[in-house]
């Protein structure tokens, strides 16, 4: 059993946003809807909480009003091993909300996620500090990651 499942609170939009993150990551599921009932603080029948899996990582999300707000002090981090892979999270993630430096973004519900290479972490971990300088530099420079422009940067 796992021990620390995340729990996004939404104002309306859990099912919808527990819907499409499953849509995007493979390996995915909605495990439970539940809903309000009588006298609760929405209306009765409506969706509370969505528990679904991404790649087998289980989250809970909360319909619990608009006094609710996602802050990019807390991000969801996306392991890439390939750019193909940082492409497709980047599009998926990114349509409908912002585009960050670095690899961040905030999706069309305010949720922060960084999708991120492996490659990164290697490269900015050269045994030359110039040489992760150098790459350091270029991923300032970058909203999505570019894993090719990265290693450029490494051998200039």
């Amino acid at each position: 059993m796992k021990t620390i499942t995340p729990f996004l609170t939404f104002n309306n939009q859990a099912e919808e946003a527990a819907n499409l993150y499953v849509s995007i990551f493979k390996n995915s599921q909605i495990n439970q809807i539940t809903y309000y009932g009588e006298g609760a603080p929405a209306p009765a029948g409506s969706v509370m909480s969505v528990s679904f899996q991404l790649d087998g990582q289980d989250f809970v999300a909360l319909n619990g009003g608009s006094h609710f707000t996602f802050t990019e002090g807390i991000s969801l981090f996306v392991h890439c091993e390939t750019q193909e892979e940082v492409d497709h999270y980047w599009s998926e993630l990114s349509e409908g909300g912002q585009e960050g430096p670095c690899g961040w973004l905030n999706d069309k519900f305010g949720v922060s996620w960084q999708v991120v290479p492996s490659a990164l972490s290697r490269l900015l971990q050269d045994k030359d500090p110039e040489k992760a300088k150098q790459v350091m530099a270029a991923m300032m420079n970058m909203k999505k990651i570019n894993i090719r422009e990265l290693e450029e940067a490494q051998l200039a």
